[in-house]
């Protein structure tokens, strides 16, 4: 007499089929794991965008204005007003960058430029150039390595005069093999 099978897995066939699924897993891990290295570094690429494009255009709206030591320069035809609060501009800041990060996110007073003709020039409105200073997505901060106009390429060390540049603290590679804090 033949003895019908009943339902059910032979032991063999449990250990195949988890070897086969614990290939698959460590085949995936170093996959996800390369897929979220590179969001972090995309991240970071569109957080260090965001600042340096806040920069130039605080910096762009101070070409022409009447500050003491106004900037001089072409106008740019992007910049619609001018930074009209000179006390922001210390004396070893001539260039009118903006003096720190804070600056951009909590605004500044601008008139409109008088180009634009039937727009009075006295009506003072505050303008802001960042919501907020932005999470570096590899160090998991809002803190990043500035430099000034006046600094020397790569010195490292800010000189305090006002922010021209915006790097990230980390010191580690990326994976093209530069380091994150010379992008």
């Amino acid at each position: 007499m033949l003895k019908k099978r009943e339902g059910g897995f032979t032991l063999i066939e449990l250990v195949i089929t988890i070897t086969v699924m614990t290939i698959m897993t460590m085949g995936i891990i170093p996959l996800v794991k390369l897929s979220v290295k590179r969001q972090k570094e995309q991240q970071l690429r569109d957080a260090l965008r965001e600042v340096r494009t806040a920069i130039d255009e605080f910096h762009r709206d101070t070409v022409g204005s009447t500050c003491p030591t106004p900037t001089a320069g072409v106008v740019d035809p992007r910049s619609k007003v001018m930074i009209s609060d000179c006390t922001i501009f210390g004396v070893d800041n001539p260039d009118h960058y903006p003096p720190d990060l804070d600056i951009l996110v909590s605004g500044v007073n601008v008139v409109p430029r008088p180009i634009f003709a039937g727009v009075p020039q006295t009506s003072t409105k505050k303008k802001v150039y960042l919501r907020s200073i932005p999470i570096d997505p590899i160090t998991g901060k809002a803190e990043w390595e500035l430099s000034s106009c006046y600094d020397s390429p790569g010195s490292g060390s800010w000189g305090g005069e006002n922010v021209f540049d915006v790097r990230s603290k980390s010191k580690d590679t990326a994976m093209n093999g530069e380091k994150y804090s010379d992008w």
